[in-house]
């Protein structure tokens, strides 16, 4: 694979409608002690917001081979972001908890689309640099998420029942991509051929499962590190959300400069290191009970598990047969699972044990992910 592409006015603006719509997940995501707060809920209540994301992800997964056959790789983007901007008004502007509910799976649904269909975009053209071109635009889409957890958490700092107000800067941004767009390109003809599905291969399966581990814990440690902190260290909500911003930047790090390094590897070899690496940060974190070290700990989980969206998304479409926007779909119903049980099953734990006991689910699956990368390679050729 090439290790150098050109970014073109096409690579920005993926990456910049990927960072819009990871800028409401970073900010929201971390702030679920606020609205918790706000609205007078249990760990177990908050955590279903994360279960409304995860739902609008697997209806996305499920549609989108569908919807991309009738719209085209681009056109459905847009269609995510309208979806989206209609889910993040709602969510600014109505504030019990089951509307909320509503909000994130309306927000969660066009953000899906918009992920799934920028990935598969970039894969298919950026060729043999789509490796280098993807984890760039997740670093660039992870500052985006970055922002959202600081601003979020600014705001809630010094106007403390204002900070939903911060998700509303994402539309200006959308609506300034939609009149730079590049127009200059074929209208979409579906395939005659119909849309990409059939059956997977066992190793696809299992790259699935691992897949959702990896979405799992990276759902788990963005939704609960607050609490733990507010927990471990007593600051306060808006503190310890504002914290996991360096949980945001570690992951930004590690997909622009870390990919680099380690890009000669097999990705089995990468995504075992990444797991590893992030399995012993998050102990240092678990144990920690100084704020500097835990914001250390923090920083180190973003690097340990920045390259695995991007090392995932390759290794299924290499896996799929020649269907790309079948394996985005596939994935995104992994991620979808993965971030509607996640948080709510850390919650539901956290209520009846505290989220510290709770947290210990974090490596076991870690452990989990290393063993199934292990039992179930792929070759060097399916990469290529």
């Amino acid at each position: 694979m090439s290790r150098t592409f050109q970014r073109t006015k096409h690579f920005w603006v993926l990456s910049i409608q990927v960072a819009v719509v990871n800028f409401f997940v970073g900010g929201f995501g971390p702030a679920q002690s606020l609205l918790r707060e706000d609205q007078g809920t249990s760990l177990k209540i908050a955590g279903l917001h994360g279960t409304a994301l995860g739902l609008a992800s697997i209806t996305s997964g499920y549609l989108n081979s569908r919807i991309v056959h009738k719209l085209g790789r681009r056109n459905t983007i847009w269609l995510g972001l309208g979806i989206f901007s209609l889910g993040i008004l709602f969510l600014v502007f109505a504030p019990p908890v089951q509307l909320t509910l509503i909000a994130a799976y309306i927000a969660g649904f066009g953000t899906s689309l918009t992920i799934n269909n920028t990935t598969s975009s970039a894969a298919e053209d950026f060729k043999a640099s789509a490796h280098v071109a993807m984890n760039q635009m997740n670093a660039i889409a992870i500052v985006g998420g970055a922002l959202g957890t600081v601003v979020i958490g600014a705001i809630a700092t010094e106007f403390r029942d204002q900070w939903r107000l911060g998700l509303l800067l994402t539309l200006p941004v959308i609506f300034y991509l939609f009149f730079v767009r590049d127009k200059d390109y074929e209208k979409h003809v579906p395939p005659e051929h119909g849309r990409q599905s059939g059956k997977t291969s066992i190793k696809m399966k299992f790259s699935i499962l691992a897949f959702y581990i990896s979405i799992a814990c990276e759902f788990g440690i963005s939704f609960w590190a607050a609490a733990l902190l507010a927990d471990r260290v007593g600051s306060s909500a808006a503190l310890s959300t504002l914290s996991v911003f360096t949980f945001a930047v570690g992951s930004a790090t590690g997909r622009w400069y870390i990919s680099r390094l380690i890009h000669h590897m097999h990705i089995d070899s990468q995504l075992k290191l990444s797991f590893s690496f992030e399995l012993v940060a998050f102990m240092l974190f678990w144990f920690s009970h100084n704020i500097a070290l835990s914001i250390f700990a923090l920083f180190a989980l973003g690097i340990g598990l920045s390259i695995q969206f991007t090392v995932f998304s390759v290794r299924a479409i290499a896996l799929s047969d020649g269907r790309p926007d079948l394996a985005v779909g596939y994935n995104a119903l992994a991620a979808g699972t993965a971030i509607a049980t996640s948080p709510f099953i850390l919650g539901l734990l956290g209520d009846s044990y505290g989220i510290s006991r709770a947290y210990l689910l974090i490596p076991a699956l870690l452990i989990l992910g290393i063993i199934i990368i292990s039992l179930f390679p792929v070759k060097e050729s399916a990469t290529k």
